[in-house]
């Protein structure tokens, strides 16, 4: 198909970006896009299999953050030689599409602490309005290792400005995972060439925006199938 074409040509590209994550697509992962993919699909199993996606975006995020060997005694008093959890995380939701991925960082990360951004769009370029915008962080977020959130990574503008937000309050790019649902080669290219430190988990890319800027074939608005605010 047309789509297949552009995306083997880009393919190459971000496949050679070392921070970039694109979890493997096995038939439970196609079989739960398509689910969410179809625009016939109720909000009621929209949430249901977009939550069961994002609980396994947020599982593999968790591999990029440190852990330090851990030696535990088994029941049967054998010595386990493992690994225990040393890092302290915070989510960051981009309002409002990421706040619907902040359930799935609860499910994993008990007692996590959770901020967030808000960014409003120009509807017109598809770019951040910088005259709207909103923050309410951790305080001590430079300290944490952070998830930023936010499940549709188009051109990549609400995902900078995020960065940049998260920078002015001291948090290192290092120290930041991205994760997201689906992406576009385009948004990949401008949010890894802004920061070429953050690693980027995502469950798939897909091969063009069209001329709203929305991700194609994408699955629509996904804050408002989500929260069931409007007809898609």
């Amino acid at each position: 198909s047309a789509w297949a074409a552009v995306l083997r040509k880009d393919k190459a590209e971000w496949e050679a970006i070392p921070t970039v994550h694109v979890i493997p697509m096995t038939q439970q992962m196609k079989a739960i896009h398509t689910i969410i993919r179809d625009k016939n699909t109720s909000r009621q199993d929209f949430v249901f299999f977009s939550d069961r996606l994002m609980r396994v975006l947020i599982e593999e995020a968790l591999s990029f953050v440190p852990f330090k060997r851990k030696e535990v005694v088994t029941p049967l008093d054998e010595k386990y030689d493992g690994l225990g959890f040393t890092a302290k995380i915070c989510g960051v939701s981009i309002m409002r599409a990421g706040e619907s991925m902040e359930s799935a960082l609860r499910t994993t990360c008990r007692d996590v602490r959770i901020g967030k951004i808000l960014i409003q769009r120009n509807e017109e370029t598809g770019k951040p309005d910088a005259r709207y915008s909103y923050a309410k962080l951790p305080a001590d977020i430079k300290d944490r290792w952070v998830f930023l959130l936010d499940p549709m990574l188009a051109t990549a503008g609400s995902a900078i400005k995020a960065m940049n937000i998260l920078k002015d309050h001291g948090v290192k790019e290092e120290r930041v995972v991205f994760v997201n649902v689906i992406c576009c080669p385009d948004g990949l290219k401008n949010f890894t060439t802004a920061f070429p430190r953050t690693q980027v988990v995502t469950s798939a890319v897909d091969p063009i925006l069209d001329h709203r800027n929305y991700i194609t074939p994408g699955l629509g608005d996904f804050g408002d199938r989500y929260f069931g605010t409007n007809n898609w």
